[in-house]
């Protein structure tokens, strides 16, 4: 059997947004992981991009043979300053490489850098019917906290959002903002 290369994962730059951008306007074109109807411009990328690093959230990019072929990041949950501690993430993986194991080397990474944020609970959002995604992130120890019923249209029907959460360590003294 083949044993595949794990990805190489990295703060992702400047020079990553086109690859990321095509990621993700393939993942709004074609799957329900992005509940969006139009393409994304990298205007409207970059902006996405500066904001998260002006709020210290992480942009990770998976590399393989130098080409980015996956990201993730870690962004606001709620704006509220009691929500500080916890956030929402997102994990997306270019078309050719799904199932290959870069999807769970952005997880792990990004749940690091959760950790060493002192972040409490990592969230993330994800369509009912994607059955892998879900399965996914309970390997991932992840469990399904809520689930809200006829949130979205998109093509063609309406669509379940399920909040699946990890508990952190969180920080040993939280702090009220």
């Amino acid at each position: 059997m083949l044993e595949l290369m794990p990805p190489h994962i990295r703060p992702a730059t400047e020079q990553d947004l086109p690859a990321i951008l095509g990621i993700m306007n393939e993942v709004i074109a074609h799957t329900l992981a992005i509940y969006a109807y139009a393409p994304v411009s990298l205007e409207e990328r970059q902006a996405w991009f500066a904001a998260q690093r002006a709020g210290g959230w992480p942009v990770l990019v998976a590399e393989l043979d130098g080409r980015v072929v996956g990201f993730g990041s870690i962004g606001v949950f709620r704006a509220r300053p009691a929500y500080q501690y916890s956030a929402e993430h997102s994990v997306h993986v270019h078309a050719d490489h799904r199932g290959q194991g870069v999807g769970g080397a952005l997880l792990k990474a990004l749940i690091e850098e959760a950790q060493r944020m002192e972040l409490r609970t990592l969230i993330g959002g994800i369509d009912s019917g994607n059955t892998g995604s879900l399965a996914f992130h309970a390997r991932h120890g992840f469990v399904e906290c809520a689930r809200i019923t006829d949130v979205a249209w998109k093509f063609g029907h309406w669509l379940d959002l399920v909040f699946m959460q990890r508990i952190l360590p969180g920080p040993k003294t939280p702090t009220e903002r």
